[in-house]
This record gives C-alpha cells, sequence and structure tokens, in this order.
C-alpha cells in the first residue's frame, strides 16, 4: 500500500509542476520576424495578401500536404476566410480583418482555444526592387496552455516561412 501512494504522490507533484510553473509564465505573446525581397513593393504586398498564397512558403501548410482546406469570400480581401483542418496541426481558421493597401495585412487567427491571435504582413519600400517583409502575431495563451511557450517559439517558424516566400518570389 505505501508504494501505491508514493506512486500517486508522484504522479501528483510531476503534474502540479508544470501547473504552478505556468502561473508564473506571461499569457501575452508576440513574435515577429522580418526579411528583404528583391522584388517591388506592390508585388510583393500582391502576393502575401491573398491568404491561399501562404500554402507556397508557410511552414505549416508545407509540412502536412494533406491538410484539408476550406474557404469563404474573396481571397486578398477583408473578411476571405481560410479554413485548416489536420491530423498534426489541428483544426483552425484564418481571417483577414483589414487590408491597407500595399503596405499591411491584418488576420486573426482561431486555434480552437483561448481568444484568436492577431497576425499581420507588413511591407515597406528599401528601394524601387527592394521590399522589407515583417510577418508577426500577438496574442494571449490561456493558462495552462501558456506553459508552452518556455519549449516553443513561433519566430524561427516565421523566418523559414519568409526564406521560403523570399525564395518564392525571387525565382
Amino acid at each position: 500500500m505505501k508504494i501505491i501512494k508514493r506512486i500517486v504522490i508522484a504522479l501528483l507533484i510531476i503534474i502540479a509542476i508544470p501547473l504552478i510553473v505556468a502561473l508564473f509564465v506571461p499569457r501575452d505573446f508576440k513574435s515577429e520576424k522580418s526579411i528583404v525581397i528583391n522584388k517591388p513593393v506592390t508585388e510583393v504586398f500582391d502576393y502575401v495578401k491573398h491568404v491561399k498564397n501562404q500554402d507556397n512558403f508557410g511552414i505549416w501548410q508545407l509540412s502536412d500536404p494533406d491538410m484539408k482546406k476550406s474557404y469563404e469570400g474573396t481571397d486578398g480581401t477583408v473578411g476571405f476566410v481560410y479554413h485548416w483542418d489536420s491530423e498534426s496541426m489541428g483544426k483552425g481558421s484564418q481571417k483577414i480583418t483589414a487590408i491597407e493597401d500595399g503596405k499591411r495585412v491584418d488576420f486573426e487567427l482561431d486555434f480552437g482555444f483561448g481568444d484568436p491571435a492577431k497576425a499581420y504582413f507588413i511591407t515597406r519600400e528599401k528601394s524601387t526592387d527592394q521590399t522589407n517583409v515583417t510577418w508577426g502575431i500577438t496574442g494571449r495563451t490561456p493558462y495552462p496552455f501558456n506553459f508552452m511557450s518556455l519549449f516553443y517559439d513561433m519566430g524561427n517558424d516565421f523566418e523559414q516561412g519568409l526564406q521560403n516566400l523570399k525564395k518564392e518570389l525571387e525565382k
């Protein structure tokens, strides 16, 4: 009986530690990365404002070729919604919420739990043939899922996605 009691106590401690740590981990998050693409700003912006184009450079879309996708509305316009359903990436949606032509596209990302995150692309002309592109996200992770932010940084995925975008647009 003592062994069972010790096992139960050990399991409770193993479960309690991450829950206690999560109390002290920030729930708000922000991540963004930038890259310079050797194309004019209008060409780059016209590409990134279409959510379906993320299938060609987004790390998450490229990681699951069997991802089921559905759409509502006209891509590249406010109100367009991209839904995904994936065994490895889960279910969610991305909605275009604002477009400042040639400069910025804002999205709402719903991962099926917590408040939707806010994502964006910002394009700035660096020269007539170069564009600085920033891809970012801000949001709030609900407790206790905020514990996972200690082990995962979306910035690495944005960086790889931007490298893919650069290759796609410069080819």
